[in-house]
């Protein structure tokens, strides 16, 4: 036996229809309620007129065209309560009037549909090309743990100027994270531009100084606006290797990475370069620095979204502190650190100009030996590897 709706059933309807999707049918309640209330007295049928419009903003031109009809029909009986009035030249006219309104709300829902129908293709391909170009990131990948977000900064799109991925290759797990300078299509090539090159040659060249130069080399090759000698083409970059308890970096101009741990936040030292895109490409100028992760740490690098979101003060948001005052009161894991990173920076950052964001946190995974080869060096699980 059904039972009648809460009123908090009622306000999920709502919730979920939207209260533009209830206008019509409100309307025509209180028209009839009116209509009641003056016995007739007063023509209150006009206001039907304005129901098909309604309509239209949230149905199809055939849902349209039944509430058209149905709006005449009681426009109709209405006026044939009223002895003589049937047919009575005003009554006639708001007859013409609903139709003549009827038929532009009816094609007015068929445009709408159509840019409805338009705008999911655009979507679908959009989420297409951002999968393409940013996949997402393995939960483990060989020896390594990790998690990461993204974030265009622009309303409405889905790909920005900001770039990470990770692979495994036979020198060790990889990863990349990037932010081109600018934004729109030419920023979004660029993208595609260095994440193919680094996809293929991540795989090709063990000194990981060259495969810095290979994504350079990428940028002036493929990238918009590379032929022409735009001076102002770059993207900071970092990258990165993970193999065995350490991690080597090279660093393109990027913010430093962050280590969360047991004893707080500390940031790696890093021997900076030009960006991408800003070198001579010969042999050799960049450096790359080494460092060890101790147990229960978590690397985590990310793009200035995070660093220069300003509060309503103007301040930018304290990564290190923040990361450090949070994780101090519990052990780190690549989920919680991204987690809280992207959700700490909205509340500070609420209601002002966001940038594109991308952030990875990494942590390395490390097997326990077996109680009979407490010595051996074993293999990752198979359960962590996958």
């Amino acid at each position: 036996m059904s039972s009648q709706p809460s009123p908090s059933d009622w306000h999920f309807l709502i919730e979920r229809r939207g209260w533009v999707w209830w206008m019509p049918i409100v309307l025509v309640l209180l028209v009839l309620v009116a209509d009641v209330a003056v016995q007739g007295r007063e023509p209150v049928s006009f206001l039907l007129t304005g129901v098909p419009p309604l309509v239209c903003a949230t149905r199809g031109p055939r849902a349209t065209a039944w509430s058209v009809v149905g709006c005449l029909g009681l426009q109709m009986l209405m006026a044939a309560g009223r002895p003589g009035h049937f047919g009575e030249q005003h009554h006639l006219a708001l007859y013409t009037a609903t139709l003549c309104v009827g038929a532009v709300s009816v094609l007015l829902a068929h445009q709408r549909q159509r840019t409805e129908n338009h705008l999911t293709q655009a979507d679908t391909v959009a989420e297409a090309m951002q999968r393409a170009l940013l996949r997402p990131v393995p939960p483990a990948l060989a020896h390594v743990r990790a998690a990461g977000y993204y974030a265009a900064g622009e309303g409405g799109t889905l790909v920005g100027g900001d770039l990470y991925d990770m692979c495994e290759t036979p020198f060790g797990v990889r990863a990349l994270i990037g932010d081109v300078r600018g934004k729109g299509l030419d920023a979004v090539q660029t993208v595609a531009a260095v994440l193919g090159s680094f996809r293929v040659s991540a795989h090709e060249w063990q000194d990981l100084p060259v495969l810095a130069d290979r994504l350079e080399l990428s940028i002036a090759r493929n990238s918009p606006g590379a032929g022409a000698g735009d001076p102002e083409l770059f993207v900071t970059a970092l990258v990165m290797e993970f193999a065995e308890d350490r991690v080597r970096v090279v660093d393109r101009g990027h913010p430093p990475p962050v280590v969360v741990g047991p004893h707080g936040a500390r940031r790696l030292e890093t021997a900076p370069a030009l960006p991408l895109g800003l070198g001579d490409l010969s042999p050799g100028r960049v450096a790359m620095t080494e460092h060890t992760l101790l147990p229960g740490e978590v690397l985590v690098v990310y793009t200035d979204g995070f660093s220069e979101a300003r509060n309503t003060d103007g301040t930018f948001y304290p990564v290190l502190r923040r990361l450090g005052e949070h994780f101090s009161r519990m052990p780190p894991c690549p989920r919680q650190v991204v987690s809280f990173l992207r959700a700490d920076t909205e509340a500070w950052s609420a209601g002002c100009e966001a940038d594109d964001q991308a952030v990875l946190a990494i942590e390395l995974i490390r097997p326990t030996p077996g109680p009979t080869t407490p010595t051996s060096s074993s293999p990752v699980p198979t359960d962590l590897a996958h």
